[in-house]
């Protein structure tokens, strides 16, 4: 299973980072999250500095890939340059957008009729592109998803992993991750937001 973490300037470290370090939990079962960028070094809101892992194409022969946000992606969205480089097929990927990534989602006509989640900032862009917005955290329809919220990431990672390596296998890599004397409750609760979007998933 490889994920392509879509990661550009400006990037918000919240939605990359958690999403990376939850996905490759799996690496026992053959899983590889890598941060793909348009270029070979971007910088995120903070002024962290990473080495992409691997070029934005990447996205394009993955077999899931989540759009990381950043307070550059109205302009990005604008980028029609940029975005013809993505070439996804929801037919064979998992596709999934955080906050504003949701806003790349909706021009590369991914959404669809589908209602999104994304955050306050980018609510309003998100609408003007002709998707309704929803006040939830995650949602899911088939392979797309859209989260909302920096923390929210860990959704659209118990997502993931539960649609691909069942139900089991995502409770036990979030279990490990989570706060030590709360694992079950904050596992429970995860679950609890995603689960109703498994109906297909072992």
């Amino acid at each position: 299973m490889r994920i392509a973490i879509l990661t550009f300037d400006g990037f918000n470290e919240l939605d990359s980072f958690i999403a990376l370090g939850l996905l490759n939990r799996l690496t026992a079962n053959g899983w590889k999250a890598e941060i793909a960028s348009p270029s070979s070094r971007v910088t995120s809101m903070n002024g962290v500095v990473v080495e992409a892992q691997q070029p934005l194409e990447f996205a394009n022969d993955a077999d899931a890939v989540i759009f990381g946000s950043g307070i550059y992606t109205r302009a990005i969205a604008e980028n029609s340059v940029l975005l013809d480089r993505l070439q996804l097929d929801p037919l064979r990927q998992l596709i999934a957008g955080q906050c504003s990534g949701t806003l790349l989602m909706a021009r590369l006509g991914l959404l669809a009729d589908m209602p999104a989640c994304t955050d306050l900032t980018t609510k309003p862009w998100v609408v003007e592109a002709g998707v309704r917005v929803i006040d939830a955290p995650f949602h899911a329809r088939g392979p797309i998803a859209t989260a909302g919220g920096c923390l929210a990431s860990q959704y659209l990672a118990a997502w993931m992993m539960a649609k691909r390596a069942g139900v089991d296998a995502a409770t036990q890599a979030l279990h490990y991750a989570a706060p030590v004397g709360e694992k079950d409750a904050y596992v429970e609760r995860l679950m609890k937001v995603v689960r109703p979007f498994l109906e297909e998933a072992p």
